[in-house]
């Protein structure tokens, strides 16, 4: 079979590689759509310190399935599903706590182990969903990606009517606005690229703030009625951003921070007592991919918006190539397998 083979950063190919093997627990399935995520691209860069080389890359898919386990009684052959990436051990104390996305020897596809962008992909039963015949291809696709955003926006416990400042508008930001709007919250958008805020009023966002040009806190403060935000979901991974959530979130409000710096930062635990903040890290998601699904299957997340081109399975490795050289180009590209 083919598959997005990368021997090393910057060497990137459709390898001819053998086909997968079903193991007894697994689904095995023929790859349809699959994302490009950022994860890939720092693969493709050298810039991710968890992927050892050679790998296969590739986490957002979704496909048929061809084979099932023994006495499966949820599943059939033909069925359209999309995979959970995150194959944890069980065990440990994050496991036995009920909080597997942050397994202590997590395993992600295409960081850890080899990923799904191939013909054929055979995973985990119990990380596998079935999904509605009535959701194109390339949505399913962005299934993954919508809960990432989801699982940020309840590990800040975000309630109807609170503000919700979101930090940086690529796709986790905008999906995690749209979500906001879903549970009745007021998001707010802060991003210094005119083009992505206005993105994000097109999508249904009523504030946005380019703290280039603006004084991002100040016009919290007014949109707040001199509260500041309840929440804030920090998407961007931004030194200057994650500094600036503590200005902007109010006295005893919740941050979350998803995005993933690339150094340590330094900040002040000081204001952490005095605004008496709780401050909760968000990885990957748990027990989310059910919402996800539905929301897509009910048009309640417009995930299409957030796709910028769909592409050819063939076309990955030159689409990986220019994402890394301009990011600025993208918000999510799909790639659908032949038929």
């Amino acid at each position: 079979m083919n598959a997005i083979y990368l021997q090393s950063p910057g060497e990137i190919k459709v390898q001819e590689v053998p086909k997968t093997a079903r193991k007894d627990n697994e689904v095995l399935i023929k790859v349809h759509s699959l994302g490009i995520c950022g994860s890939d691209i720092g693969a493709y860069l050298g810039t991710n310190p968890l992927v050892s080389y050679p790998r296969i890359i590739g986490h957002e898919v979704a496909g048929e399935v061809v084979e099932i386990p023994a006495n499966e009684t949820e599943l059939a052959v033909g069925d359209r599903v999309v995979l959970e990436p995150y194959v944890y051990c069980g065990k440990c104390y994050p496991c036995r706590n009920a909080r597997t996305n942050c397994c202590e020897n997590l395993t992600v596809l295409g960081v850890h182990i080899d990923g799904a962008m191939s013909d054929y992909f055979s995973h985990p039963r119990h990380l596998v969903h079935k999904v509605p015949d009535t959701i194109p291809w390339n949505l399913l696709a962005m299934v993954e990606p919508l809960t990432i955003s989801m699982h940020a926006v309840k590990r800040s416990r975000v309630k109807k009517g609170e503000h919700v400042v979101i930090t940086g508008s690529g796709p986790i930001g905008l999906l995690a606005a749209q979500y906001a709007l879903t549970l009745e919250a007021v998001p707010i958008v802060v991003d210094p690229v005119e083009e992505r805020l206005a993105f994000a009023k097109d999508l249904g966002v009523k504030h946005v703030i380019n703290p280039v040009n603006t004084d991002a806190v100040n016009e919290i403060r007014n949109i707040t009625g001199g509260r500041m935000a309840e929440v804030i979901i920090e998407a961007s991974g931004n030194a200057a951003a994650i500094r600036s959530s503590i200005d902007y979130v109010a006295y005893s409000g919740r941050i979350s921070l998803v995005g993933w710096p690339k150094n340590e930062i330094p900040l002040p635990t000081a204001l952490f007592t005095k605004k008496e903040l709780d401050i909760v890290g968000s990885r990957n998601s748990f027990h989310s991919f059910p919402e996800s699904i539905q929301l897509i299957a009910e048009n309640k997340v417009d995930v299409a918006a957030v796709i910028t081109k769909t592409i050819a399975f063939a076309e990955i490795p030159d689409y990986v190539s220019d994402i890394a050289k301009n990011p600025g180009k993208y918000l999510k590209v799909v790639a659908l397998a032949q038929s």
